[in-house]
């Protein structure tokens, strides 16, 4: 039975969005603050695990009848919960209109926005220390089962998904089509997490390689000291986040930004966008927020991001990837710095789907 959203529910949106705007973190905005009528807001609770419920927003496509039904997936990351996906997913609704959209979900892990419900798994174990990413991947499978089944109504043969990503949600989507291949149709990554680092980005000047003569000048040895202590305490991948997600073995499932293969339901890889952010805003954001010199950005962090990005491209045929694409003006929050990029991005994804001619090989 669908559920309505409360009232204290309704205003976290309504200010979630206001203050997104109205702190400047959007680029351009969206015609209109007022959620389209077609976004629906409900709980599910997942087959295998009754005792928790799922906050998630949905809308049914309205694709032409010929056309194979798709699930496009919204995927967050840590930081953020999926009211930022809301003026993308808006956008979709008003630009497509006519020459027709998938259905959409976006949904708030268990511990995360508006699911105020823990994970069941987590029950007995240590804080931060109970489900994983591979965890995280089975429920959204789960989840993905009994969307298709109760609302898109096809069988789970046909499922097809398009997944839009941020950060450790690009992990996610990775993980999930690898651990279900044939399923993922397409992904478009912004800015996705890099998997194989402890964040461990800066020189090690207790290092017997270490050369002092090869940090920026503006960066003494105790500044640099300093930056890889905070960067340890705040990113590094045993540390405890809010839903408690345990990220320890995150490296272990995804070593490499550069495989393996990914497989679409037609058994081509598949339809790839992998985007980056701004190199300026983000060296800008980091001394805002770790007082990260904007040198030490620029030389170590945005280089190995961008070399990791360029990998990414090679997990499909390289006839079917684009990128990296740079959000500019974006930070990390793709898809709250600038909502109408993510639309134009997505919307050129889908264009490029429909016009995929079919494998016949297969």
């Amino acid at each position: 039975m669908r559920s309505q959203l409360s009232i204290a529910h309704c205003l976290y949106i309504v200010n979630e969005l206001a203050s997104t705007f109205a702190q400047g973190k959007m680029g351009t905005p969206l015609p209109a603050m007022m959620l389209p009528r077609e976004l629906t807001h409900d709980t599910i609770v997942l087959s295998h695990k009754p005792t928790a419920k799922i906050h998630y927003t949905y809308t049914a496509g309205n694709e032409p009848e010929e056309a194979p039904r798709r699930l496009i997936v919204f995927l967050n990351g840590l930081m953020t919960d999926k009211s930022t996906w809301l003026p993308v997913m808006a956008g979709i609704i008003r630009n497509r209109k006519d020459n027709g959209y998938p259905s959409l979900l976006a949904y708030d892990r268990y511990g995360q926005g508006l699911t105020e419900d823990r994970d069941p798994q987590d029950k007995g174990q240590d804080k931060g220390r109970g489900h994983n990413i591979a965890d995280v991947v089975h429920d959204l499978h789960q989840l993905v089962i009994q969307i298709w089944t109760d609302k898109i109504r096809k069988p789970q043969c046909e499922i097809r998904l398009i997944f839009v990503a941020n950060s450790i949600g690009c992990a996610i989507a990775r993980l999930y089509a690898m651990f279900y291949p044939g399923r993922a149709e397409a992904l478009l990554l912004l800015d996705p997490m890099i998997t194989n680092s402890d964040f461990d980005w800066f020189p090690d000047p207790d290092s017997k390689d270490f050369d002092p003569m090869a940090l920026p000048d503006d960066v003494s040895i105790d500044v640099l000291r300093e930056q890889r202590t905070k960067f340890a305490n705040f990113f590094a991948p045993d540390v405890i986040n809010k839903e408690g997600l345990d990220r320890r073995d995150l490296a272990d499932h995804l070593p490499d930004s550069n495989g393996p293969l990914l497989k679409a339901p037609d058994g081509r890889g598949p339809i790839l966008t992998v985007v980056e952010h701004d190199p300026e805003r983000f060296a800008s954001e980091s001394l805002q927020s770790m007082g990260t010199p904007v040198s030490l950005s620029m030389k170590y962090t945005n280089p190995l991001w961008h070399r990791y990005n360029q990998g990414l491209l090679q997990t499909t045929e390289p006839n079917l990837a684009v990128g990296p694409v740079v959000a500019k003006n974006c930070g990390h929050f793709v898809q709250r710095d600038d909502p109408s990029f993510v639309v134009d991005q997505l919307s050129s994804l889908l264009n490029r789907l429909e016009l995929q001619p079919p494998d016949v090989s297969v």
